[in-house]
């Protein structure tokens, strides 16, 4: 698998198909992995925090979730071309998971979101057989480990925020067994239809920023960071 590396942080030069094609070999192989999403963000907090950026690369598939790294891939030469997002890889390995029969198990977000999400995407992929759901509000870690391995899925979805969701996994993912592991952010909220996303047009654009920044001014602090990531990516090109 061929990885890109910016500002020491590894990113994936993957596009949507050949994700799944890895999540297909890392379900039939059933050696415990997990995948996590790359934006501008992430890397910039792993500048000043070694251990996030051990987390980030120890996964076994860093997806470039953000334009930002789309872009920083095309100056750099490299071979990434468009983005895999989240919820996006999300949706397309339930619909895998419903032709293939995979099992899956659902653990986050608030009390109802992960059912309301559940059922969307039961009723969007007949067949999807959702083997467990836990919110995130839980009291009894073991309680949720137990239930987990009880269940046996091939797929776990967390929904806790990053990098939280992602420091739940490596804590837990030895002794859960499951072969697949994703965090997935706020994505259970969206698909419940509790946040609404941008349209398809802004997302294929790669301006799902805009969007976000239309709807959410007090994001501009967190929107400024692509900017500096660009800065940064193409001063580390010229200096080697």
């Amino acid at each position: 698998m061929i990885k890109e590396n910016y500002l020491g942080v590894d990113v994936c030069a993957l596009n949507m198909e050949e994700v799944l094609d890895e999540v297909d070999n890392i379900i039939l192989q059933k050696k415990p992995s997990f995948i996590v999403a790359i934006n501008p963000e992430k890397i910039m907090k792993a500048q000043k925090d070694e251990n996030l950026r051990n987390l980030l690369n120890s996964a076994s598939i860093q997806i470039p979730d953000g334009v930002g790294v789309v872009i920083a891939s095309i100056l750099n030469g490299g071979r990434i071309r468009s983005r895999v997002t989240g919820i996006d890889l999300m949706i397309n390995i339930c619909e895998r998971a419903s032709k293939k029969g995979y099992k899956v198990y659902i653990l986050g977000a608030k009390p109802g979101v992960a059912e309301k999400a559940a059922k969307v995407l039961k009723n969007k992929f007949l067949g999807l057989n959702i083997v467990g759901i836990k919110d995130g509000y839980f009291k009894d870690e073991e309680e949720v480990i137990n239930d987990i391995k009880e269940k046996s899925p091939d797929i776990l979805f967390v929904a806790m925020g990053s990098p939280k969701q992602e420091y739940w996994i490596t804590r837990n993912m030895e002794k859960l067994n499951v072969p697949l592991l994703m965090g997935i952010g706020g994505s259970l909220d969206v698909i419940s239809g509790n946040i609404k996303r941008a349209p398809k047009l802004m997302r294929n654009l790669g301006l799902e920023w805009l969007y976000r920044l239309i709807k959410e001014p007090w994001r501009y602090k967190r929107m400024a960071v692509l900017p500096v990531f660009l800065c940064k990516v193409l001063k580390e090109r010229f200096v080697r």
